[in-house]
């Protein structure tokens, strides 16, 4: 009878391991599916499913880089915001995870920032085990639609199990609306040294207000910036403050960034900053506005919190709210652009350049045109590479051609005369999706760095362009929906081209 019993376990243990190992099949079959949609990104981050903006609390943490990022899991298009959640080991594979906040009777979850409260100062974990705090703002939709102007506040959530779970403070709001602003949102919080506290950004209208915190709890408003500094043509968004030494010295400056919509310089969305002066209370600076990115597809960007060195690491929604909404997917709706770390530069100014970081080009295998054609590769892995080349200072005249069998043809190019970039994708695949994804030529002043030649990146997948000129000193990121996928890239130049090659790059979606 033991016999036939212990017979019966394996039979039963054995039935069990095959229904789960189906069941696996079957997810993984199901997820192959959803990444295998036409204009899935294949390399980078976008929800399994459903609608996904701004990037939300990017803090790193014992070894894990946490994204958190506005989604709605119950439509292609903007609604309740939730905080959707990832984590990566090496900011370029990423893990899906369980919705990190939900909605409450207080509101949507908007935009936010999340810290490691390494010392307790919260009082919301111990000494032992530190929380992961993170501070959003409050949507109150029925606020809204009732007339009221204070319908937004700010909350704090906390997790003390390295971000798997999180409870919401019981408190909340920590701060209210006081101001009576209709957008009154996206705190950024960060620790500061030389005064032990917390500081936190907040954007209100059109500019910013600074506060202090000595437990992420109570918060003392400070000072505020911007009302006459920068673009103005829409609603301030996302903002982000952080040190930064300037390449080649041991001086240190203080970048602002403030996210736009509408008022970028080619239309819609854009994330403007400025470079100054913080001492703990007030940012101040003498210099006008610049723009992280020219492209118009780069918008609401934020950067690491808590990250083991100096280096600043900033990702991106790639998308913009003219057209966000309308985009020709089916399944799923963003991606985030490529993590890109940032360097402080200065010639007759300071400016910014952003590369994707070095985890990105890893194990990536590259190779060269032929002979026959030095200018031009012919490749079907074109539409999800890396292709680099550099060309002899000063720079002059040439046009880049990304095109496939339907005459779909992406271009990219550096006019001398107005020393400015372009970006052209007028015949570059599908457009009648929406009326506002003109302008489709976008335009960026050219900034180099000190050198003989100036360097080229070039990333394409599956549905976006990012262009990388002279390691980021300028950079234009956009959205592109070829009828098919791109196979052909030529360049028309009158100089010497050096180390032109081009990496197929792997997708990170497949699942076994």
């Amino acid at each position: 009878m033991k016999h036939i019993l212990y017979l019966l376990s394996i039979c039963f243990i054995l039935i069990n391991c095959k229904q789960q190992n189906s069941k696996k099949t079957e997810v993984a079959s199901v997820e192959n599916q959803l990444y295998a949609e036409t204009y899935r990104p294949q390399y980078h981050f976008s929800p399994k499913e459903k609608w996904m903006n701004d990037p939300n609390g990017l803090v790193y943490h014992d070894g894990t880089y946490h994204l958190f990022y506005q989604y709605y899991p119950g439509d292609i298009v903007w609604g309740p915001m939730h905080w959707g959640h990832a984590t990566s080991k090496d900011l370029k594979i990423w893990k899906h995870k369980p919705i990190a906040l939900y909605p409450d009777s207080l509101g949507y979850i908007f935009s936010g920032s999340a810290v490691f409260d390494e010392k307790n100062t919260s009082g919301l974990g111990t000494q032992q085990d530190p929380p992961l705090v993170a501070m959003y703002t409050y949507h109150d939709a029925e606020g809204e639609r009732e007339g009221k102007t204070n319908y937004q506040t700010q909350g704090i959530a906390y997790s003390i199990d390295e971000g798997e779970t999180w409870e919401k403070y019981k408190e909340n709001p920590v701060i209210g609306n006081e101001t009576n602003m209709k957008d009154f949102r996206d705190p950024k919080v960060f620790w500061y040294e030389p005064t032990q506290q917390w500081i936190l950004l907040l954007v209100a209208g059109d500019h910013l207000k600074i506060y202090n915190s000595k437990n992420l709890i109570e918060w003392n408003y400070m000072s505020e910036f911007g009302k006459d500094k920068g673009a103005h043509g829409g609603v301030w968004e996302c903002p982000d403050l952080f040190e930064l030494k300037v390449e080649g010295t041991d001086e240190k400056k203080w970048v602002l960034f403030i996210s736009i919509n509408p008022g970028a310089p080619n239309g819609g969305s854009g994330t403007q900053y400025f470079v100054g002066n913080f001492d703990g209370q007030k940012f101040t600076t003498s210099t006008s506005e610049k723009w992280v990115d020219y492209g118009r597809d780069n918008y609401a960007g934020i950067t690491y919190n808590n990250l083991p060195d100096d280096d600043r690491t900033f990702i991106g929604w790639m998308s913009n709210w003219d057209y966000g909404q309308e985009t020709p997917t089916k399944e799923w709706r963003s991606a985030m652009t490529l993590p890109r770390k940032l360097e402080l530069n200065k010639d007759e100014s300071y400016f910014l350049s952003s590369y994707p970081v070095a985890s990105i080009f890893e194990g990536l295998d590259y190779i060269t045109p032929s002979s026959e054609n030095p200018k031009v590769f012919k490749d079907s892995l074109l539409n999800q590479s890396n292709i680099k080349f550099s060309l002899p200072q000063p720079l002059t005249d040439f046009e880049i051609a990304i095109a496939n069998k339907e005459d779909d043809t992406l271009k990219i190019g550096y006019k001398m005369k107005e020393n400015e970039f372009y970006l052209d994708r007028t015949h570059a695949g599908i457009d009648d999706f929406s009326d506002n994804f003109s302008p489709t030529i976008m335009r960026a002043p050219a900034k180099f760095l000190k050198g003989d030649t100036v360097e080229f990146s070039i990333f394409t997948d599956r549905s976006s362009i990012e262009f990388f000129a002279d390691k980021g000193a300028t950079v234009m990121t956009a959205q592109v929906f070829p009828k098919s996928p791109y196979n052909s890239f030529s360049i028309k130049t009158e100089t010497s081209i050096k180390d032109l090659k081009l990496a197929h790059i792997p997708d990170i979606w497949k699942t076994n």
